[in-house]
């Protein structure tokens, strides 16, 4: 095969195809030498063609090839010193996967010539392995980037309007039975009219989907005929995952996903990626070389002062090194990547502590944030933080500076323990109802910095938070040990699936609850899929490697009622801004109104004093909403107002009579929502000092009629 070779360019990194040829390029610092390979088909087991890369400008090895083109399979083989015991790792029998590939043909068929030591020899990872990996590796696919986006802009749908919806691209269509079999479970599918009609008609501004970056199955997991459903294993930060194509596994994938970011984006519904820049899928010194380890070990990872093995903050065998130049950069590389090209609108970050910590402390100001914070693109999409990882000092829930939302886990633990009826202080429930200022107003943040959330992928799903006193994780092979213990959950009487009446009313009506909460609250909303019809897992609470019907959304046994409640709250919020303030509340009167913004109210109608958020014990109270208080400007620059809303809330398990405040605050109320009753509607009308019941564990919402 006579082959032109020129020396390129060191950037842009990864492969780029200009339309007469292929540039390719990858950083190794430590490397001594490195050959591309190319291969005509993805089941060839060795390469058709070797080329060494002869150029090399600074720590990147570049070449170009005129005449190949969008299609072309490659990976790269790597040499240098095999020393674990110096933090070195190459292995030029193991082919390797470019960091920086757009696609990648075909899944990891596991196989022992895949670890860079012999598998089962006395001195384990130190021993070298001279078996060629291959035939087992999935090759990189050179893509053409050109695509018709047509109109397609961002919809910079402002976090105070967001309503996020944390979904899985497989799941969420893989039973759906309006959507032709041949495309459920993949992109194609998410991008239906059936899929897109749903999530309107739900009323969600955002899809937050589950990592969709290109990862990798744990071995145990395959061979105990499991595998990584999830996905927070990643091999490439810039391939959308091959197992949710419908249309190739060759380039195909990514138009795939870029048709389905435009018809989210026509239904005026943003995409969020859940990504996973913290660790990769080669686990620790025991691990397979796949890529980043075999390129250039040390030049990637976070080492040990034994260099031989990896700090691990994320539970996973290994931490990517984000103080490193060439690390910060490939993230960085990756993020304007999936914004610029395409088309993204934001990210919340997996383990997020584990990026900015320095040495070993988490660092808020380390160079993770500085460089985000000064970039022109990265810094204008939304930015949300998962602010904790396993290491020590890892739970950083609060601190994430300026331009961060973070999922709030202090406000999932109070808000679950206040409906199951636990001790919890009255004054958490106010400060996570209203934005959780405590964490967040030091730092000139908003109440945005909050995603308030009940459930997420990860624990139970919200029937069975109320179904579940215990986590049933049996199907996941560990005889139960995995998944979190303590889950904050009450199961209302019986463990499980019951024909128990009372007892199911019950729980339909603390769903009703945790949900009005949610919605009512100050911050921005996350719901997971299929919490709206009240979706099972059958009590697992940590179903990673479950890609099957405990997983996916049953779409044939919804639960009709809950879902008519939650998209009638959804609407309810979308339509008061009370609900989505921008600012913080400021507890002092309104400048001609004579109110505060915010009053808190015991149940016999008397304003709340000091001592009473306190009391462990209580678990009522009820907080008057003014809406003439909301201190912001619309869009068009006039004042933004609303009804005022008076909230009772009753966590006690027994009826409580509350006496609305007198008539300064409003003449007379009507009832618009009691979790009760599984409608929202206009129910009865009362008058200032009337005494209204509020049923045991439940919430009432007024809404003013007249205000002053």
């Amino acid at each position: 095969m006579d082959t032109k070779i020129f020396a390129g360019s060191p950037y842009p990194l990864g492969a780029t195809y200009d339309g007469n040829g292929v540039n390719f390029s990858i950083y190794a610092e430590n490397a001594e030498g490195v050959d591309l390979c190319l291969f005509n088909n993805t089941n060839d087991p060795t390469e058709a063609l070797k080329i060494r890369i002869k150029e090399r400008t600074h720590q990147i090895w570049h070449v170009y090839i005129p005449e190949l083109g969008p299609g072309q399979l490659y990976g790269y083989r790597v040499y240098g010193n095999y020393e674990p015991q110096n933090g070195h790792r190459f292995n030029p029998h193991k082919l390797l996967i470019d960091p920086y590939a757009k696609a990648i043909a075909g899944t990891l068929d596991w196989d022992d010539s895949l670890f860079g030591y012999e598998v089962g020899h006395p001195d384990a990872d130190l021993s070298f392995s001279e078996t060629d990996s291959a035939p087992f590796v999935p090759k990189c696919v050179v893509v053409d980037s050109g695509f018709n986006w047509e109109e397609d802009k961002p919809l910079k749908i402002p976090l105070h309007k967001s309503i996020i919806y944390e979904t899985h691209v497989k799941g969420f269509t893989a039973m759906h039975p309006a959507i032709p079999e041949e495309i459920r479970g993949t992109y194609s599918g998410l991008a239906h009219p059936s899929s897109i009609a749903y999530l309107q008609e739900l009323g969600v501004t955002a899809v937050e989907l589950m990592p969709v970056h290109h990862f990798i199955t744990d071995r145990h997991l395959k061979e105990n005929n499991l595998t990584n459903y999830w996905g927070y294993n990643t091999i490439g930060f810039f391939a959308p995952d091959v197992r949710y194509t419908a249309k190739g596994i060759q380039g195909e994938q990514v138009n795939e996903f870029k048709e389905m970011v435009k018809a989210l984006h026509r239904a005026g519904i943003e995409v969020i990626l859940d990504v996973v820049y913290n660790h990769t899928g080669e686990g620790n010194e025991m691990g397979p070389t796949l890529s980043f380890r075999g390129i250039d070990n040390a030049a990637y990872y976070r080492l040990t002062e034994e260099p031989r093995y990896y700090m691990d903050f994320t539970g996973t065998g290994n931490t990517l090194n984000a103080r490193l130049p060439n690390v910060l950069r490939l993230i960085m590389d990756s993020l304007r990547y999936w914004i610029l090209e395409m088309h993204v609108d934001g990210f919340r970050f997996d383990l997020a502590s584990a990026l900015a910590r320095e040495l070993h402390d988490v660092d808020k100001l380390s160079s993770f944030f500085d460089v985000i914070h000064q970039d022109p693109v990265i810094s204008q999409v939304k930015l949300i933080a998962e602010p904790w990882d396993i290491g020590e000092g890892g739970y950083q829930v609060g601190k994430f500076p300026p331009g961060w939302a973070e999922w709030n886990g202090k406000y999932r633990d109070c808000m679950r323990d206040y409906w199951i009826g636990a001790d919890s202080m009255l004054g958490e429930f106010a400060d996570r109802l209203t934005g959780s200022s405590d964490l967040y107003q030091d730092d000139y943040r908003t109440p945005t910095a909050s995603i308030n959330f009940i459930t997420a992928h990860d624990g139970f799903t919200l029937h069975d938070l109320v179904s579940y006193n215990e986590k049933h994780n049996q199907a996941n092979g560990e005889n139960n040990n995995d998944g979190e213990s303590h889950n904050r959950s009450w199961n209302c009487g019986a463990e499980g699936p019951t024909d128990d009446e009372e007892i199911n009313s019950l729980r339909s009506q603390q769903k009703r609850n945790l949900l009005t909460t949610l919605f009512l609250s100050q911050g921005v909303p996350m719901i997971v899929a299929g919490d709206e019809f009240g979706r099972t897992q059958d009590g697992n609470n940590n179903a990673y490697c479950q890609d099957n019907d405990l997983s996916w959304l049953d779409w044939t046994n919804k639960d009709e009622s809950l879902l008519r409640f939650t998209k009638q709250l959804i609407q309810f919020r979308r339509e008061h801004p009370i609900f989505c303030r921008r600012k913080w509340f400021q507890g002092m009167p309104v400048k001609g109104v004579g109110l505060e913004d915010i009053a808190w109210f015991l149940p016999e109608g008397n304003e709340m004093e000091n001592e009473h958020w306190q009391n462990d014990m209580a678990r009522s109270l009820a907080v008057y909403l003014n809406g003439h208080g909301i201190r912001s400007l619309s869009e068009e620059g006039t004042k933004i107002e609303d009804n005022s809303f008076y909230i009772m809330f009753n966590a006690y398990w027994e009826p409580i009579h509350y006496k609305l405040p007198s008539d300064k605050y409003a003449i007379s109320w009507v009832k618009m929502l009691d979790t009760k009753l599984d409608s929202i509607a206009e129910h009865a009308a009362y008058q200032a000092n009337e005494k209204i019941t509020v049923e045991g564990r439940s919430v009432v919402v007024l809404m003013s009629q007249k205000t002053k």
